[in-house]
């Protein structure tokens, strides 16, 4: 297939620190360049890819401090995209929201946009309204809900390289925390049960303009080495230390969580999750088999205690057995396949065939 992938221009593909959206993007071109499409991604300047890279500004808008370009930089892309749609692609996927509903309503062309973000905020619910015909896909069965009348073709989960982290047979002496600092991601909570459970806690993570006084009134008196400690943004290459060297990652989050890559990350590593259970996650782990689920301070602190009996290896078999990219580009196959009139079974399974026998 001639597939188009429009990824948003705030971070590079993939990004060299953090970035959720933008490294989905990356796993899925390179997996389906792999499995023989021919990929186009619109993407910042900046991003490594096998595909044909367009680019739609430079450089990656955050590190170059002017992601309020974000917009109109991707209505430029959008339009380029979609004039030329016809003749190049076979279908176009979408990881920038609604933006391109619009376009693809005009033109014709066979689109669907994965939802990579929250879908409960009320005031932006007259924009998916417009566009009940639109073919979403979540990332989660829980994120469909505020907006459960929409055209939702698939639920497809993210999935990563299994070659990307290694994985650690060894527990570890800390607990980790890794992603974005601001009040839903429950940094807070994750410090109280660190002090509580007498374990360190590392944290590894980035703080946006948004949350600078949050992090600076809460979070950061509260930053005490060698208890509670504070690296900052770490990239891909040093997930696989600080994940799989850690006994656990806290997920501490109180918020409608779309999908939450950094529990698959840590599951790569073959590193338990202690998480609260608020949005997609019951959906990404199993009580007892990958981790722990709980809403209290005083029934996280009981799990951290109990987390060693969640053998290391059967964290690392989850995420291959349900998280790879293989799991997750036959998944969004079957979606392409089913809009643009073709046999997804068929195709697909042909693609898995070869690579059984090459033994992959």
């Amino acid at each position: 297939m001639r597939i188009a992938q429009i990824a948003p221009l705030y971070e590079s593909v993939p990004p060299k620190l953090y970035g959720g959206t933008e490294r989905v993007v990356s796993y899925v071109t390179e997996e389906l360049v792999r499995r023989g499409h021919e990929v186009t991604l619109f993407a910042a300047g900046d991003s490594q890819t096998r595909a044909k890279l367009v680019a739609a500004c430079p450089q990656a808008l955050r590190l170059m401090g002017k992601p309020d370009l974000g917009a109109s930089l991707q209505l430029a892309m959008l339009a380029e995209v979609f004039e030329t749609a016809r003749d190049n692609f076979d279908i176009v996927h979408s990881h920038i929201d609604y933006w391109s509903f619009p376009f693809a309503t005009l033109t014709g062309v066979p689109t669907v946009s994965t939802m990579h973000g929250r879908l409960d905020i009320p005031d932006l619910h007259p924009v998916y309204h417009r566009f009940p015909e639109a073919a979403l896909v979540s990332i989660s069965d829980s994120q469909r809900a505020p907006l459960a009348q929409m055209n939702w073709v698939a639920t497809v989960h993210h999935g990563m390289p299994r070659d990307l982290l290694r994985c650690n047979e060894r527990s570890g002496k800390y607990l980790a925390f890794i992603g974005r600092i601001s009040p839903e991601k429950g940094i807070d909570v994750a410090i109280e049960v660190a002090l509580r459970s007498g374990v360190p806690l590392k944290i590894a993570a980035k703080v946006d303009a948004v949350d600078r006084e949050y992090f600076a009134d809460v979070i950061k008196p509260r930053i005490k080495p060698p208890m509670i400690e504070y690296i900052g943004e770490i990239d891909d290459v040093q997930k696989s230390e600080f994940l799989g060297g850690a006994l656990a990652l806290l997920f501490t989050i109180d918020w409608p969580e779309p999908f939450g890559l950094a529990m698959i990350e840590a599951l790569a590593c073959g590193t338990p999750v202690i998480a609260r259970p608020c949005g997609a996650v019951p959906e990404v782990i199993r009580p007892g088999v990958t981790g722990f689920l709980a809403k209290e301070v005083d029934e996280l602190v009981t799990a951290v205690g109990r987390i060693d009996s969640i053998p290391r290896e059967q964290c690392r078999r989850e995420f291959e057995e349900r998280f790879s990219s293989e799991v997750m580009i036959a998944k969004y196959e079957r979606v392409y396949h089913r809009l643009i009139g073709r046999d997804s079974d068929v195709a697909v399974g042909k693609f898995e065939m070869q690579q059984a026998a090459v033994g992959r």
